[in-house]
This record gives C-alpha cells, sequence and structure tokens, in this order.
C-alpha cells in the first residue's frame, strides 16, 4: 500500500426534524418515565425520522454536506461506502439509493453492515482504496433509522435509539497528518448480544415472524456493557502504542454514542478524562452506526477542533465488532 497521508477532507450530519422527548418515549412504554430514562441513559431527546423519510434520505443529505465542507464536487467522488443496519430494502444496496439521489454516478458504492461500528469500518475500506488509486476520493456514509423497528414494551432498548446520518470525504492530506492508524475485531462468539431475529434465510419472514415481533431490535444490554468495558479500553491503548503516543495526548475522544452513563464510565475506563469526549447523544439518542460521524462533525463544525489536533474514533456494535481510529487532524474543507 502507498504511504502517502490520507484523511478527512469534510464531515457532515443530517438529523431528523421531529425532535421525541423522554415524556413521549415513556407514555408508549410501559414501567418506564421520564426521569428513569434520562437517569439510566443520559437522553434528554432523540431524532426520529418522517413517515416520507427512509435511511437513504438521511444518508443523502448528510452526505451533501460532507462534500459541501470538503468542497468537493460529487462528480468526483470515486468510491461511495455506506454503513448500515437498516437499509432501505433487503436489496439493492442503500449505497446504490445514494448514489442517485446525490447524482454520484461517478462512484462505485457498496453497503456494509457491522453495526454500530461500520463507520470506523467504512474509514478503513476508504483508506485504501484512496491509497491504491492517487487522486481518488472516497465518501464514506453511516446511516441508521431505528425509530421504525423498536419494540416499546422492551424499556431496555426503545428508549436509547434514534434515527440520523453522518458522513466524512476522505483523501490524501498532508504528510504527516490524517488516519495514523486504525485498528478493527470481531467477537462472534458475542453475536447473540444485538440482534434482528427474524427477516433472513435462517428465519424468513412470515405473517407468524411479525406477529411475534421477530424483527424488532433487540439487545442484551448487561452482556453489551461487559463487552464493552473489557474489550475497548485494551484496544485503544493498543491502538495508541502501535503509533508511540499515549492517553494523555488525545485531544478528542469521539465514542459511539451508546448509551450517556456507560461513555462516563468508559472515558474513566480508557484513560481519556484529560481530552475532550464528543458527545451527541443527551440531544439526539444513539443512531447506531451513524453516532461516531454525527459526533464528530458536532466537534468539527463548532470549530473545537484544530489542525495537529489528535483524535481518537471508538466505535462498537453488533457481531461484536470495533473499529478504533487515530486521527491527527488535518484542515477540512477544500479538497485536494
Amino acid at each position: 500500500m502507498s504511504t502517502r497521508a490520507i484523511g478527512l477532507l469534510g464531515t457532515g450530519s443530517y438529523l431528523p426534524e421531529r425532535v421525541v422527548t423522554n415524556e413521549e418515549v415513556a407514555a408508549m412504554t410501559p414501567d418506564a418515565t421520564a426521569e428513569w430514562i434520562l437517569r439510566k441513559t443520559a437522553i434528554s431527546t432523540r431524532r426520529w425520522a418522517a413517515e416520507n423519510e427512509a435511511t437513504s434520505d438521511l444518508a443523502a443529505a448528510a452526505a451533501v454536506a460532507a462534500l459541501e465542507h470538503a468542497g468537493l464536487s460529487v462528480d468526483r467522488v470515486g468510491y461511495l461506502i455506506v454503513s448500515t443496519s437498516t437499509g432501505d430494502f433487503p436489496q439493492p444496496p442503500t449505497a446504490s439509493l445514494v448514489q442517485q439521489l446525490i447524482g454520484a454516478q461517478n462512484a462505485a458504492c457498496l453497503d456494509i453492515n457491522t453495526v454500530c461500528a461500520g463507520f470506523v469500518y467504512g474509514l478503513e475500506l476508504a483508506r485504501g482504496l484512496v491509497a491504491t488509486h492517487p487522486g481518488a476520493k472516497a465518501l464514506v456514509v453511516a446511516a441508521d433509522l431505528y425509530s421504525r423497528i423498536l419494540d416499546f414494551d422492551d424499556r431496555r432498548t426503545c428508549v436509547l435509539l434514534g434515527d440520523g446520518a453522518g458522513a466524512a470525504v476522505v483523501g490524501e492530506v498532508a504528510e504527516g497528518y490524517g488516519i495514523l492508524d486504525v485498528d478493527l475485531s470481531t467477537s462472534g462468539e458475542h453475536q447473540d448480544l444485538i440482534k434482528v431475529n427474524a427477516g433472513g434465510s435462517r428465519v424468513p419472514t412470515s405473517a407468524r415472524t411479525v406477529a411475534d415481533g421477530g424483527h424488532f431490535f433487540t439487545m442484551r444490554g448487561r452482556g453489551v456493557r461487559d463487552f464493552v468495558f473489557d474489550n475497548v479500553p485494551p484496544a485503544i491503548d493498543k491502538l495508541l502504542a502501535s503509533v508511540s503516543l499515549d492517553a494523555d495526548q488525545v485531544d478528542f475522544f469521539v465514542p459511539h454514542q451508546a448509551n450517556g452513563v456507560l461513555l462516563d464510565e468508559l472515558v474513566v475506563r480508557c484513560g481519556l478524562t484529560g481530552a475532550h469526549t464528543a458527545k451527541t447523544v443527551e440531544q439526539y439518542g444513539n443512531v447506531g452506526s451513524a453516532s461516531v460521524p454525527v459526533a464528530l462533525d458536532h466537534v468539527v463544525k463548532s470549530g473545537q477542533v484544530r489542525p495537529d489536533d489528535l483524535l481518537v474514533l471508538s466505535a462498537f456494535g453488533g457481531g461484536m465488532s470495533m473499529g478504533n481510529c487515530v486521527i491527527r487532524w488535518s484542515e477540512a474543507g477544500g479538497a485536494r
């Protein structure tokens, strides 16, 4: 692979207009109150898509925002990677729909599904493609629309999730900047922790699976929490060591916005209390694979991230998959 530096040229995000409060969710959920939701999750509101919005619509809006931030015309996108576990259809790929919506006709398109870890996986795929094709640009989009697969009889999960999309343009940056290293891993022995049970080839869709709630999102929260605390801190230590850095050198920590209470403890366990933690979970909830790029876009567009800042992105989700990435930030906008 080329040793050219590859990084992020621009970021973007899109959150649906509808704001859903804890009071609204509690009214639909047995044994839940607004106070209980806030105490257990540190989430106050989340966004839900409009009836006429699908995942591709959210993804396209975030993609356009990232291209605008990068100063890149859509015809220069050579690769379009969409991370989602809630695609518009089983097929065709949601990336094909996004291509059509934004007019990226020169792009090769593909979907990936490592659930909430997908954005970092997408960045690593994009890095490899751009590094081996001089002048190429890749658009990585993560989008999820969970509001339509929530079981409101399960207060452990339905209070957490929202809808949204985030994106980044990947291309060549100045030497010494960009993506310094990425660490990806999967622990398939824990694949039952996060799941949608029906609708695939093992349990095909039927009237029975619909009636039994087999198409709802399910999660074993305690098991996920244990997995995160057991695996994410050592993975970040390993990643930083690979580029001869320490946790106290990190300026921004951008984690998956799984649960606000969990994030606060994760920061401590990772030894990243000295870094600024990008948190959007309070207002947007857990937006699946979009969580990391939405949080990243928030700190970038607010002007908090400056050139030379060191960022650690940490994503984890169903599978169970993890993706951790360390970036030396360069000036975003104005694609090369």
